[in-house]
C-alpha cells in the first residue's frame, strides 16, 4: 500500500483542507497506516503536480486555506491499485527475536519490559477500537460502505485482541505476574 493511495481514499470519502486530512487521517486509515502530518502535506503536493487532486483556495476563520478533491485521474488511479494484488507483508517483528533470544540467554534476559510495554500499548488500542465500534457501528443498520470500513476496524479488532493474549500468554511462561 502507498501513502498516496491511503490519501485518494480519504478525500475521496470527503474533500477537505489538509490539516482537516491530516486530522482525520490520524483518528482513521492512520490506525493502519500511519504517517506524519508533514507527509501527508509533503504527499498532496505530489498528488496535485500528478494531476490526481486539486487545491482550491477557500477563505476561513484563518485566512485562506487549501480545499483539496480528487479528480477523475486520481480516481483511476486508485481504480487500478485497488484491482492489483500483492502478497502480504512478512512478519518483522524485534519482539519475536527477543523471545528466542530469552530463550537461549536463559531467564532475566529482559523480554519481559517489551512485553509489559506491548501489552498496555495493545490493551489502550484494543479499548479505543472497541470505543469506535460501539460509537460507529452498534444497533444500527450498516450501508455496504459503512460495512467494509466496519470489516477494517473488526480487523483491528482481532489484532489487538490477539496481540493481548500473545502478550499475556508469553508473560505468563515468563513467570510474570503482573498482568
Amino acid at each position: 500500500m502507498s501513502l498516496p493511495h491511503a490519501l485518494l481514499t480519504s478525500l475521496l470519502e470527503r474533500p477537505c483542507s489538509g490539516l482537516d486530512l491530516a486530522r482525520r487521517f490520524d483518528r482513521s486509515i492512520g490506525f493502519f497506516w500511519p504517517a506524519s502530518h508533514q507527509q501527508i502535506y509533503k504527499e498532496l503536493g505530489k498528488l496535485e503536480a500528478a494531476g490526481w487532486v486539486t487545491a482550491a483556495a477557500e477563505e476561513g476563520a484563518r485566512g485562506r486555506k487549501k480545499v483539496y478533491e480528487v479528480l477523475a485521474a486520481g480516481q483511476a488511479e486508485l481504480k487500478r491499485w485497488v484491482g492489483e494484488a500483492e502478497d502480504p507483508a512478512p512478519l518483522r517483528d524485534a519482539l519475536m527475536v527477543r523471545l528466542r533470544a530469552e530463550a537461549v540467554l536463559g531467564p532475566g534476559a529482559g523480554v519481559v519490559n517489551d512485553l509489559r510495554h506491548r501489552l498496555e500499548k495493545h490493551r489502550k488500542q484494543l479499548a479505543l477500537y472497541q470505543e469506535i465500534e460501539q460509537r460507529d457501528f452498534a444497533s444500527k443498520v450498516l450501508t455496504r460502505a459503512e460495512q467494509l470500513q466496519y470489516l477494517v476496524l473488526q480487523s483491528g479488532l482481532v489484532t489487538e485482541q490477539a496481540q493481548v493474549e500473545f502478550c499475556e500468554r508469553a508473560l505468563g511462561l515468563l513467570g510474570d505476574r503482573h498482568l
